[in-house]
């Protein structure tokens, strides 16, 4: 039985494990992505379901408030999370159906070239899916980061794809929410002339 120290210990060699060099590459190319299409004027949506679902929300206050605020509206991102109205979701879900809760608000809000991410432990979820499938039917480009095993289908259509090849949701979650914060950081420090970093 591993201590309580040393499960911490493994706990993070495992973290930094599964975020591989190649990684970074893929991380890289989304940030220079999404950076364009800022500027572009391109919504950004993002979902996810449970831990995946407060990351999108993250996601969508980070950019928002904090790379505006940071560049001093140099770039105004227009994130939306699917994940954000409750009483939009469960309206959608008791209404319509569960598996349609992201897809239905594409629907209403989603543009050719708009841009979805979605965030998926496992990639297989119904509403994840139907998501994409309604995006790439309507010509949005697809970002995906997937936990825990290789779906081809989202590698194909997606414009950018990550998988971290894990199954713990703890590492799985740390790690997308550190993507998040990575790019969020660099794109203000990139964009402000006051923003010192985190070194």
């Amino acid at each position: 039985m591993l201590s309580c120290k040393d499960f911490f210990l493994e706990y993070n060699k495992k973290l930094s494990e599964t975020l591989k060099r190649h990684h970074y590459d893929e991380i890289e190319r989304i940030t220079k992505f999404l950076e364009t299409n800022i500027k572009l004027k391109k919504k950004i949506f993002v979902c996810g379901n449970g831990g995946s679902a407060s990351i999108a929300n993250h996601f969508l206050c980070d950019f928002n408030k904090g790379i505006k605020a940071s560049s001093s509206k140099k770039i105004v991102p227009e994130i939306i999370s699917l994940t954000n109205s409750i009483e939009l979701i469960t309206a959608i879900a008791n209404d319509i159906d569960f598996g349609e809760i992201f897809a239905s608000q594409l629907e209403n809000y989603g543009r050719k070239n708009d841009i979805l991410i979605v965030i998926s432990s496992s990639g297989k979820s119904k509403n994840i899916i139907n998501a994409v499938k309604f995006a790439k039917k309507n010509k949005l480009k697809i970002i995906s980061l997937i936990g825990f095993s290789e779906n081809y289908y989202l590698k194909k259509i997606s414009e950018h794809y990550i998988n971290l090849n894990t199954k713990n949701y703890g590492i799985t979650e740390d790690i997308f929410q550190s993507i998040m914060h990575m790019i969020s950081q660099y794109l203000r420090l990139k964009n402000s002339k006051n923003f010192k970093g985190i070194l």
